[in-house]
């Protein structure tokens, strides 16, 4: 019988923490696997049959953690986990590795989502199985990107030769973070960053990301000023959560709000993502315009999270036979 130490050393899992593990051909090849699934689920329905998906979240979820479960069950897997830290042994004072590597000997792959940055790298060091990051803290969120990748596909047919905007809270946004990234390896990508000074992008994505790709960019505090012109506007809600102090929160959270005003200067074809939950950001009276894209990303974002799931596991795609 192998030691722990010896199935590690065999394992040799990939993990998904950033969307910069995923090259751009493989985020395309996802997108394509993505869409067939969605057109014919049938022939998907047993690929995952007696595999199990660990479920970790310890930071509150509603759509991710929904969405990599019903992923799972939609392959013909099943799920093991739990959905706050209040759950798991670490409130007894076990370590997060300890946690990851005990539940990697009962499952096949991970989804982990947790409020401190980095916590899914340092957890992937004793684990068996492969790790996808479900969001860690403000840093990175790889599957919701996926999500807003075939959603943009989807509305414009391309990913590449578009002007988007990002508004509201892009310091702490790892949504944004995210998607940036993503978006920067694209040619002809052109943004607008709009947001109080107080939630202005990082330095290191401006400094690092962005100048390295020298795709043009500017900065407002104006979604007027740059709506006209945007092909993809990308909002978020100033997050609670991530304030030390309520007083700079309830300052900053009504900061954009975008109405049907607003949007009388938008293109027609505008796509209006939102990586959810909302707050006071969107207008409820823009869910009816065809340029709202939000709840597609959430209906698009459970076949990529399929798709990568099944790529990470080694899954054949049974159409592909």
């Amino acid at each position: 019988m192998m030691t722990q130490n010896e199935m590690l050393e065999k394992a040799n899992p990939r993990h998904v923490f950033d969307i910069g593990d995923l090259s751009v051909e493989e985020i395309d090849d996802l997108i394509s696997l993505a869409e067939s699934i969605m057109e014919k689920p049938d022939a998907y329905e047993e690929v995952a049959k007696g595999k199990k998906l660990g479920s970790l979240f310890f930071e509150p979820s509603t759509r991710t953690r929904l969405s990599f479960e019903a992923a799972m069950l939609d392959l013909g897997g099943n799920v093991l986990g739990f959905a706050s830290s209040d759950s798991s042994s670490t409130t007894k004072g076990e370590s997060l590795s300890d946690t990851i590597q005990v539940v990697s000997n009962y499952v096949d792959i991970i989804a982990m989502r947790h409020p401190k940055e980095g916590a899914p790298l340092a957890a992937a060091r004793r684990c068996l199985v492969p790790i996808i990051n479900a969001g860690d803290g403000g840093h990175n969120h790889p599957t919701q990107t996926l999500a807003d990748l075939i959603t943009i596909k989807e509305r414009k047919g391309r990913l590449d030769k578009l002007t988007v905007g990002f508004c509201g809270d892009l310091t702490f946004g790892r949504t944004v973070h995210s998607l940036v990234n993503a978006l920067c390896r694209y040619e002809g990508m052109n943004f607008a960053f709009i947001s109080p000074p107080e939630l202005r992008l990082p330095d290191y994505l401006k400094e690092g990301v962005l100048a390295r790709s020298g795709h043009p960019y500017m900065e407002t505090g104006s979604i007027e000023e740059v709506i006209p012109s945007l092909d993809i506007l990308y909002m978020t809600r100033v997050q609670k959560e991530r304030f030390f102090n309520e007083a700079d929160y309830v300052r900053l959270r009504d900061t954009y709000i975008l109405d049907l005003d607003k949007l009388h200067f938008a293109k027609r074809d505008l796509a209006i993502l939102h990586p959810l939950p909302r707050v006071n950001e969107i207008a409820v009276e823009v869910d009816d315009d065809p340029r709202a894209a939000y709840f597609d990303q959430v209906h698009h974002g459970k076949f990529m999270r399929m798709a990568l799931m099944m790529k990470l596991m080694g899954l054949e795609d049974p159409l592909k036979k």
